[in-house]
């Protein structure tokens, strides 16, 4: 926590518990990889510009090794991991900020389900929203 000279909490410290940033790092490299290679190409014909920027929610995923390593990976976080997991993201998207820290843990607790995993990684950004994320931390992601 931290205090100012009259010894009055001025603001707790945030930390993150459950997930190593090393976790997270490897979840931004994947994530990448994975954009790298799996970024439509969408052409209007017409000239309009295209609100198509990735696979829409419920789009079925291109069978590809790099999306199975990382649907594994999250797969196998704790129930703790996720939730701070998404909490980073709701950080990085800049849905709360760092005093709003607890109520970002709650609200992605309270979103919890078996297929948390499945929709984190139809997130466009995520790996920019972690990266960011990771650095209000103190944190770095190496490109």
């Amino acid at each position: 926590m931290c205090y100012d000279k009259g010894l009055k909490m001025i603001r707790q410290e945030v930390v993150m518990q459950a997930i190593s940033s090393e976790k997270v790092c490897f979840i931004i490299v994947k994530t990448r990889e994975f954009d790298a290679k799996n970024t439509p190409v969408f052409q209007d014909l017409s000239g309009a510009p295209t609100d198509d920027d990735g696979l829409q929610d419920g789009a079925e995923q291109p069978e590809d090794p790099v999306y199975d390593e990382l649907l594994a990976f999250l797969g196998a976080l704790s129930e703790d991991e996720l939730i701070e997991l998404h909490s980073m993201i709701m950080l990085g998207r800049g849905d709360v900020d760092m005093d709003g820290w607890a109520d970002a843990l709650q609200m992605a607790k309270d979103d919890l389900d078996d297929n948390l995993p499945q929709r984190l990684l139809q997130i466009p950004m995520i790996s920019d929203y972690l990266a960011d994320s990771l650095s209000q931390f103190g944190h770095r992601a190496d490109q």
